[in-house]
């Protein structure tokens, strides 16, 4: 408006409506994957501190997205989900030091936590 010739304090006056759309689950995927800091990297790169490599399937993914949308709290709360899902792993993996790799399946975040008692098994056979 400044641009055609409103002098900027009558632009402050005017009332600003502004409609937001809710994210459907495509844009939740997204977010979770395309950004160069996305949240999927994040934990990555955290778990990675530890020699663990941490994958998603794109079931996983699609889940996890699907959590979000199905409970209303959007992008914010897709950091609370995979907190939610992956917390008990980032403080039983560093102890465990034959795990080199932590899959993360729609199953386990179904269950809202991977599968660590199978890890245990593994590492006890191994």
């Amino acid at each position: 408006m400044i641009h055609y010739g409103l002098i900027p304090e009558f632009v402050g006056r005017l009332p600003v409506l502004a409609t937001l759309h809710e994210l459907d689950q495509s844009a939740l995927i997204k977010i979770l994957t395309e950004p160069k800091n996305s949240l999927i990297k994040q934990y990555q790169r955290k778990f990675e501190f530890d020699n663990v490599r941490l994958k998603f399937t794109d079931d996983s993914i699609k889940a996890i997205a699907y959590q979000a949308f199905d409970r209303k709290v959007g992008a914010r709360g897709l950091m609370m989900i995979l907190e939610e899902i992956l917390l008990q792993a980032m403080y039983e993996l560093p102890s465990q030091k034959k795990v080199k790799e932590l899959i993360i399946t729609e199953e386990m975040v179904e269950r809202r936590a991977p599968a660590l008692e199978v890890i245990r098994e593994i590492e006890e056979a191994a």
